[in-house]
């Protein structure tokens, strides 16, 4: 690679080359050491505006602290509390963890911004893009399992139940299934790691066009991200047809019978404790989707189409939906899920949240199914 935006001085630190009086090129303040590790795409752009770096800091200090916070409380709960301590909720946990991790890496970004540039190198490149990949990757396929179980729970409720070991084992596959498309890239056997936008944040590398490169992007595109997809949308279709066939049938028998509704005040409340689970599942199976899917795109952009689309700008904000995304998971959880706002309740009174202990009567979920897991 030539060093086009460099001109060294002795064996000092290298001075940055400016493309008119005052205008610095991205990767201005890197040395030629640490320079080859960027792609040459980034080097033709001029540096942002340091206000950029410091309100992307900000944000991502409010991402950070959001999370933490959030998905801290999911796994405290979850893990801890004997009515939240079923099969299902295990994967509730699992994903609690992986976006815990998603925005532990945020302080690499923060130090980063705030020195506006590649300040940590290829070291914290690395683990920022490692971390990433890993609890992007266990965050999709999570919540595919998460949309298995739903469907089971609410379409099969009698022979639909989930058994502890083979969630454990849906959970071990996961993390399997994870792994080796974060350590390939990098030890760099297959694909690699780069910067990516203002040189603060690293990602899979989609910029350099070799065909193993080509390859690996289009793999991982498949298998991280269509086929999870897939299986979410698939899943939840099936969920939304199911409950419409039913509410048809039921009300089809009423109108036979010459009665209003064939659901007692029982049924009624289990329906409704039942749909709120179903809903926080598909909400966040739903963020899921519209926060990766920009860096899908992104990416099979910046591998097969014109790069030049790509500008620093422009990828910064996939990586910003993709982080806020783990922020708002545990939320959802809070807003939606009963019996959590209940342990919520009882553990951290000061919270005042408004949930009674009638509110998570749910005939199916306590006696034919276990409770919902809300990814």
């Amino acid at each position: 690679m030539e060093f086009d935006n460099w001109t060294v001085i002795g064996v000092g630190r290298p001075q940055a080359r400016v493309a008119e009086p005052g205008l610095r090129m991205l990767a201005w303040n890197v040395p030629p050491s640490e320079l080859i590790h960027i792609p040459e795409h980034w080097l033709k752009y001029p540096e942002p505006e340091a206000s950029l770096h410091y309100l992307l800091s900000i944000i991502y200090i409010g991402f950070f602290i959001a999370s933490m916070i959030g998905n801290g409380l999911v796994i405290w709960v979850f893990s801890t509390a004997k009515p939240l301590q079923t099969p299902s909720n295990i994967f509730v946990v699992n994903l609690a963890i992986f976006d815990f991790i998603m925005m532990a890496k945020a302080p690499i970004f923060i130090y980063n911004s705030f020195n506006r540039g590649f300040e940590l190198g290829f070291i914290g490149c690395q683990i920022f893009a490692f971390v990433g990949t890993l609890s992007g990757i266990g965050a999709g396929m999570t919540n595919a399992c998460i949309a298995y179980d739903r469907y089971n729970t609410i379409a099969r409720p009698f022979d639909g139940k989930l058994s502890r070991t083979k969630a454990v084992i849906m959970v071990v596959f996961i993390w399997i299934y994870t792994i080796p498309w974060a350590i390939l890239p990098a030890m760099e056997v297959w694909g690699k790691f780069a910067p990516e936008g203002y040189l603060t944040a690293c990602t899979v590398d989609f910029f350099t066009i070799t065909f193993d490169n080509r390859l690996f992007v289009t793999a991982m595109f498949v298998f991280s991200y269509c086929i999870p997809m897939i299986m979410i949308i698939y899943y939840y279709s099936q969920i939304v047809s199911h409950v419409f066939a039913h509410e048809k049938a039921l009300k089809e028998q009423a109108k036979k019978m010459n009665v209003e509704s064939l659901r007692s005040n029982q049924n009624q409340n289990s329906q409704s404790v039942e749909i709120r689970i179903a809903k926080a599942a598909i909400t966040v199976c739903f963020l899921f989707v519209t926060s990766w899917t920009p860096y899908a795109v992104a990416a099979m952009i910046g591998i097969y189409g014109d790069q030049n689309l790509l500008t620093p700008g422009v990828t910064m904000i996939p990586a910003l939906n993709a982080k806020m995304v783990a922020c708002i998971d545990p939320y959802v959880y809070a807003i939606s899920h009963p019996k959590y706002r209940i342990e919520l309740n009882r553990r951290l009174p000061w919270l005042a949240i408004n949930e009674t202990a009638s509110d998570t009567n749910s005939t199916a979920t306590e006696a034919t199914t276990p409770p919902a897991a809300v990814a």
